[in-house]
C-alpha cells in the first residue's frame, strides 16, 4: 500500500528528524510540524547514543524520556514552556507518584494539559512513554 501525499498548497507538514534524540524505531517520524503546532511521537527511555534503554525503574526511565523530550524541543528551538498537552503511558499506575514527581520537575512552571493512562506493555519493555504537543 503506498502513501499518499496531500497535495494541498495550504497545508505544509515538515518532519522533524534530530540525531540528538532516539531515533525511530518503527515507521514513524520523531515529530511532524503542522503550521503552529508540534506533534511529537512518544519518547521512552532510550539512549539516543547507544539505542538501549536507560534505567531499570520509573524515576530514572522518565527521567530519560524527559531528557529526549527536551532534545526534540531543542531541535526546534522550543522549551518546556511551548508544551501545551502531554501524555503518560504507565505500565503501573502505582508508580505514578514516581513518575509525576520527575515530570513536575520538568515542567516546573505552568503545566501543560496532561493525560495519564496504564498500559499493559510498552515498546523494547519501557516503563514510561510520554507524548507531547509543542506550540511554536
Amino acid at each position: 500500500m503506498k502513501t499518499k501525499k496531500n497535495k494541498s498548497k495550504d497545508l505544509v507538514r515538515n518532519v522533524i528528524n534530530t540525531p540528538t534524540a532516539p531515533k525511530a524505531i518503527g515507521p514513524y517520524s520523531q515529530g511532524i510540524e503542522l503550521k503552529k503546532l508540534i506533534f511529537f511521537s512518544g519518547q521512552i527511555p532510550i539512549d539516543p547514543a547507544t539505542g538501549a534503554l536507560v534505567g531499570d525503574d520509573f524515576t530514572a526511565q522518565t527521567r530519560q524520556v524527559l531528557k529526549n523530550i527536551d532534545a526534540l524541543l531543542t531541535s526546534k528551538g522550543l522549551t518546556a514552556a511551548n508544551v501545551v498537552k502531554t501524555t503518560i503511558f504507565l505500565t503501573d499506575m502505582t508508580k505514578f507518584a514516581e513518575v509525576n514527581a520527575e515530570y513536575g520537575s520538568y515542567f516546573n512552571f505552568e503545566p501543560p494539559a496532561r493525560s495519564c493512562v496504564a498500559v499493559a506493555a510498552l515498546p523494547m519493555g519501557a516503563l514510561v512513554e510520554i507524548e507531547v504537543i509543542a506550540t511554536l
